[in-house]
């Protein structure tokens, strides 16, 4: 197929390398993107000819095209694509309209396939939904048309990586300066916990700013789907699942990574949020002397935790009375964290485990705009016999 200028690249040429690129089943590079067009085009390029395409196909495989500066703008955690000429971002204060446009609902569509090949995942129409990974932590959703009616839908969340430290949190009003002290005798005390909340609530934020006030000489390791935690430490490993490629082959998933991360010698395992069944091996982890774990969960109040974690397990093969049993020596405090309308991030509420007829309830000890409840001294009485002596 002789080609003699950058303007003969057609769609036909961009669907075939989209396709051989797809079934390498990784990222698409300037190498195997070269080597891809050569292949489609009979190696007949010239020099000339070949740089020029590569040019253009970079920039309809490589990068998330128009979306890209809003994925770079500060503050922006979704970037959001509702068919042609509708484009949304959230900046922590609810969701706006831009003033980024795509032209058609072909050049959606092509967006939507050129960022699940960004993500080793196919997308057509036998395929019409992806759910991956984008390089530099952005989780990528999307539906083709007609699936999606109104066209094709593309959501992008920019996952960046938590920063703060408890200090700059309390300069933000996540918390105040008593319940500062507080998190930082928990942490001291190696008590297990969970941080918990919405979409956005800032949990990771919370948990990694926890970690980095942990003992330096402890041995910090997390395990995560997209890589979020940096805590301020000196040692951390960091584990990190992988999708299965396109032949669905070459997943490692979160469970497996907790099985393999205790035969590291960890002081801390910590599992970035509690999703499926690997749950239930943090949990094992918890209950064979591994204190001071933690992790994140999806829940709207401390008190909805245990129905949360039963329904995780189950995934895990673990009954109802087995998890209630697991939890009762595994797990101590549950932070539970809110966003407000404004988009301002506080913690909201602090349980802890209490077991009543075989089943475990979290009690809140204390409560934002009501302080402590008449269970603190449940919440005392840990910190007390689990705090180290003074040396």
């Amino acid at each position: 197929m002789p080609m003699t200028a950058a303007a003969d690249v057609d769609k036909g040429l961009i669907d075939r390398v989209r396709g051989r690129l797809a079934q390498l089943g990784s990222r698409p590079t300037p190498a195997n993107l070269a080597d891809a067009i050569r292949a489609e085009t009979g190696g007949l390029l010239t020099n000339a000819d070949l740089l020029d395409t590569l040019r253009l196909l970079d920039r309809e495989f490589i990068g998330a095209g128009p979306l890209e500066p809003l994925l770079r703008m500060d503050g922006v955690t979704d970037v959001l694509v509702t068919g042609p000429g509708r484009v949304w971002v959230d900046r922590g204060h609810g969701l706006t309209r831009t003033a980024v446009t795509l032209p058609d609902e072909e050049a959606v569509r092509r967006l939507a396939q050129r960022l699940a090949l960004a993500a080793g995942r196919r997308l057509d129409d036998a395929q019409p939904f992806v759910d991956g990974w984008l390089p530099g932590g952005v989780r990528l959703h999307a539906v083709l048309a007609p699936i999606a009616a109104g066209g094709t839908c593309i959501s992008l969340r920019a996952l960046k990586p938590a920063t703060h430290d408890l200090a700059t949190l309390r300069d933000l009003g996540t918390f105040t300066e008593s319940t500062e002290n507080l998190l930082r005798r928990m942490m001291k005390a190696r008590l297990s916990f969970l941080v918990v909340g919405g979409t956005g609530s800032g949990k990771s934020t919370l948990l990694n700013a926890l970690l980095g006030c942990a003992d330096p000489a402890e041995r910090i390791v997390t395990i995560e789907e997209a890589e979020e935690l940096h805590p301020a430490h000196p040692h951390v490993v960091r584990l990190v699942a992988r999708p299965p490629n396109i032949e669905g082959a070459g997943e490692i998933t979160l469970r497996e990574l907790v099985r393999q991360a205790l035969r590291m010698r960890p002081d801390r395992l910590v599992l970035g949020e509690a999703r499926g069944a690997e749950i239930a091996d943090l949990l094992a982890a918890m209950n064979t002397g591994h204190e001071g774990c933690a992790g994140t969960l999806h829940a709207n109040s401390p008190t909805e935790v245990p129905a949360r974690l039963e329904a995780l397990a189950a995934l895990g093969g673990l009954s109802r009375p087995a998890l209630h049993s697991q939890l009762s020596a595994a797990l101590q405090v549950v932070l539970h964290l809110r966003r407000d309308e404004h988009g301002n991030r506080a913690l909201s509420a602090v349980g802890v485990l209490d077991r009543t007829d075989d089943y475990i309830r979290v009690v809140p000890v204390w409560q934002q705009n009501h302080g402590w409840t008449t269970a603190k001294t449940r919440l005392t009485t840990l910190l007390r016999t689990r705090e180290p002596a003074p040396t």
